[in-house]
């Protein structure tokens, strides 16, 4: 998969719907942004069918990229999909397409076509935005900061908590900041605490 920079990667303002009909079989595809494969999974859970024949998909958030067949021949339907979202410079985006079988074979060849294009139609009649880049952050911290940092993170809309973890002393917060804002979100939390958090790079 070719590498994208951060200049020239795009994800969805919001969700996006398309549908078509090949050869009797009824495809519907659903795209969305996600922030990582957390959230991915969540998507691809609440956007698959159970009356479908195939829930087929693809996700790409950075470098980390996953996508499934959902029993169709090896190659013929996660593949095209994620090429989709590639061919189109697309990041943080997770896509399900849905088949229903009309009854009618459509041959290895057909159902890349049909994968790939559903998938290709559907991102094309999004909204894009440029990606902003993030990292990770991990905050430690004891009880008695640990209100007063949520309640500041709160109000910053260039971080968002991923997870939180309690322990008998205190709490860790994962933040996702906006890479340009994350030292300014650092100090923050020290000037905060008066030195008394760590904090840390998730890799």
């Amino acid at each position: 998969m070719a590498k994208l920079t951060t200049l020239d990667r795009f994800t969805l303002e919001g969700p996006s719907t398309f549908k078509q009909e090949i050869r009797k079989s009824r495809f519907v595809a659903v795209a969305g942004h996600i922030a990582g494969e957390a959230e991915a999974k969540d998507f691809i859970a609440s956007h698959s069918d159970p009356t479908a024949s195939h829930n087929c998909w693809a996700w790409r958030a950075g470098q980390n990229y996953r996508f499934n067949d959902g029993g169709e021949p090896s190659g013929t339907a996660g593949k095209p999909i994620l090429q989709a979202l590639d061919g189109q410079a697309l990041d943080n985006v997770a896509i399900v397409v849905a088949r229903w079988f009309g009854g009618v074979l459509l041959g290895n060849g057909g159902l890349i076509r049909a994968y790939g294009g559903t998938a290709a139609m559907c991102l094309r009649s999004a909204t894009r935005v440029p990606v902003i880049s993030t990292v990770e952050i991990t905050v430690a911290c004891d009880f008695s900061d640990l209100a007063l940092i949520q309640s500041r993170l709160s109000a910053m809309e260039s971080a968002r908590v991923i997870s939180q973890r309690y322990s008998g002393i205190g709490g860790e917060i994962v933040l996702n900041v906006h890479e340009a804002e994350a030292d300014i979100v650092r100090q923050m939390v020290l000037d905060l605490t008066s030195g008394r958090a760590i904090i840390s790079d998730r890799d």
